[in-house]
């Protein structure tokens, strides 16, 4: 494969993201998101109680009038929200749809982001919120339950049920539905997601949600990347938003059917028999490219191009069309400029059921296929439903952000659930490989980084996002990195000092949100000079808590204490508290090389990686240049590609493959 470096003009403008927010099952904020989604956490369990009880709609029948045989989904955490910080009456809370509240958190998170922490003195006049929210509200359905009183007092009156008995039996059910006041036509308005957004952040430019159904996240992103084009706009929020996972979305998903009777989600599996439902939110902030650059925001990734679809006419209003899918790709590679042939990520809309897995990758592959005929499994293709199910009209908006943060952080994320590929795919000869496992996302220099994003919806809506990673000087990063440990670091003068250092340490920290800013400040914190030094290597909030409590515990016990692995912590002093000995480091040299070796540093240290990377510009051969991963996937593709590399250095008198020092 040639070296030379891709140059390709996009029909639209670049776009950039320059903020995000998310609040999906598992997580509280993006960062929060990002670790669940790299470390491969299932967030699908049994529906909480406080949803719907399993036993009051709950028949493994299908068939079952009024019933689901689902019972299991991704769920929110419980999220604090202090109504007056957003100018939300508290008497009106209740009449006001969960999304609506939950927005103004979101919402909040990726303006802050966008303007590195100085929302309220950036320009807000020509500032959109653009949302994609599918369906109903939660309130539409409550207020409307408790309309059919009627009907409840005719039943009860031809049963003969008295009439006081058959009122005060409906004052009795009323009572369990929110009653209707001023507040309650704006609070289950869908709009008024981004109209309270716009209200509550003074934001000037357009707002308003739009419904493609399950691919309503990326019908908002269209319409707001027309809004930059057209400089109606400076900057857009755009996103989704979906908290329906009450008992009318389970019956809606159920009699499709559509839900997966084994309780779970595996797109691309064997194993695939449904989806499992989700909810969440998540908004990205967008801005010209030229703006983001000239005003120096951070630059998370590129949007080169987005394409459009309906599936036409077809057998059922329901049933997706690969056809009509891959008219969109075609579309949107069209206006990126550039072949599918560069891309080495999808994010596909990936719903684990039957027909929809099917129809979406030979859609997929078709395009890809076009670009390379020859060419087989280049590109890794994966779900983030399979760790959060299918989070409806939020589910484009998840998927963008996964890609838009692999971009960032250069790693291919996993998806899991998936022991072996359907075999209705024929995966082995087509472009794509799903990849299972983190991994760091290595390539040479002959073009960006790029992923793109699939997201359809019932009715035949069809949309798909090309993005390619930033190059520039902007896209300097946040700090995070995927790792599944952090290490801290205590000092002091004497035993006293840092024992109360080591107790103030995780003081105020509930949760494992600040987990990682608090490694870096205890390593910013950290005196090299002082006379008593404690290191612990945690992997979450409770084990440090525990290792410090150990680890003080020792000390003052005794202050020429150390404690190596696997305790997790080692205490070092000077000479009046012992002497530990010297530190060594050592390196195993070649005799420790098993497949994957170091993928854990360069998944965490950008120079670590960009070492690999600058391995994959190396020639072998007639000029030809090596630029798989080397770094393999779990399946069959990727797993040839370190012999193919050293083959290709022993065939030039090379005894093995190195790579340069870093």
């Amino acid at each position: 494969m040639s070296n030379q470096r891709d140059h390709h003009e996009s029909v639209s403008p670049a776009i950039a993201v320059v903020g995000v927010g998310a609040l999906f099952p598992g997580s509280t904020d993006v960062r929060g998101f990002w670790r669940s989604i790299v470390e491969g956490r299932d967030q699908i369990k049994e529906i909480p109680q406080n949803y719907w009880l399993i036993e009051d709609y709950y028949d493994p029948d299908p068939t079952a009038p009024d019933k689901t045989y689902g019972k299991r989904g991704a769920f929110l955490d419980e999220v604090p929200f202090d109504a007056m910080a957003y100018g939300v009456p508290p008497t009106v809370v209740q009449q006001t749809d969960t999304s609506q509240l939950l927005g103004l958190i979101v919402a909040q998170q990726v303006l802050e982001d966008a303007s590195g922490g100085d929302f309220q003195h950036i320009e807000k006049s020509r500032i959109s919120v653009i949302l994609g929210a599918a369906g109903a509200t939660e309130l539409v359905v409550d207020l409307g339950s408790r309309l059919q009183r009627p009907i409840w007092l005719n039943a009860l009156r031809a049963n003969g049920i008295p009439e006081d008995e058959a009122q005060a039996i409906c004052d009795h059910i009323a009572d369990s539905y929110v009653p209707w006041t001023e507040a309650s036509f704006p609070g289950l308005l869908g709009n008024v997601i981004a109209g309270r957004i716009a209200n509550n952040f003074d934001l000037g430019g357009t707002n308003c949600v739009v419904d493609a159904a399950c691919a309503s996240s990326f019908s908002a992103l269209s319409m707001g990347m027309g809004e930059l084009y057209m400089r109606q706009a400076d900057m857009v929020i755009v996103g989704g938003v979906d908290t329906l996972n009450n008992i009318l979305m389970y019956m809606c998903f159920s009699k499709t059917p559509a839900l997966s009777p084994s309780g779970d989600c595996r797109p691309f599996s064997d194993q695939a028999d449904g989806t499992m439902l989700g909810e969440g939110l998540g908004m990205l902030a967008l801005r010209r490219l030229e703006d983001a650059e000239g005003d120096g925001d951070r630059i998370y990734a590129v949007i080169r191009g987005l394409g459009a679809s309906s599936d036409g006419k077809g057998t059922a209003v329901y049933a997706p069309k690969a056809s009509g899918q891959a008219q969109a790709l075609r579309r949107a590679y069209a206006v990126a400029g550039y072949s599918p042939r560069t891309v080495e990520l999808l994010e596909a809309h990936g719903t684990a059921t039957k027909a929809g897995d099917v129809a979406e990758f030979t859609g997929a592959s078709s395009v890809f296929a076009e670009a390379d005929p020859d060419g087989k499994q280049w590109c890794a293709i994966g779900s983030i439903k399979s760790q959060i199910g299918h989070t409806k009209g939020a589910a484009g908006a998840a998927a963008l952000i996964k890609a838009v943060l692999a971009l960032h952080h250069k790693v291919l994320p996993p998806t899991i659930k998936v022991d072996r590929p359907n075999p209705n795919l024929a995966v082995n000869e087509s472009p794509f490989y799903i990849n299972t496992q983190t991994r760091p996302w290595i390539r040479d220099g002959s073009h960006p980084r790029r992923a793109s994003v699939s997201s359809f919806g019932f009715g035949g809506s069809n949309f798909h996002v090309t993005l390619e990673e930033y190059t520039g000087n902007m896209g300097h990063k946040d700090g995070f990195r995927p790792s599944p440990t952090e290490l801290f670091l205590v000092s002091g003068a004497n035993v006293q000092e840092t024992v109360a250092t080591a107790q103030q340490l995780a003081a105020g920290f509930d949760s494992d949100d600040g987990f990682q800013f608090l490694a870096r400040s205890s390593q910013l914190a950290f005196q090299t000079s002082h006379g008593l030094r404690m290191a612990v290597v945690a992997k979450d909030m409770g084990d440090l808590r525990a290792k410090l409590g150990a680890a003080t515990t020792a000390i003052e016990r005794d202050p020429t204490s150390t404690q190596q692995a696997p305790s997790g912590w080692f205490c070092s002093g000077d000479d009046a508290l012992g002497d530990g000995g010297k530190l060594a480091f050592l390196f195993p040299g070649q005799g420790s090389q098993y497949v994957g070796m170091g993928a854990d540093l360069a998944l965490a240290f950008d120079k670590n990686r960009a070492v690999w990377d600058e391995a994959a510009n190396l020639e072998f051969g007639q000029g030809g240049v090596c630029t798989r991963s080397y770094f393999p996937s779990r399946f069959s593709a990727t797993m040839a590609v370190l012999p193919r590399r050293l083959a290709c250095a022993q065939r030039n008198g090379r005894s093995h493959l190195s790579a340069p020092p870093a």
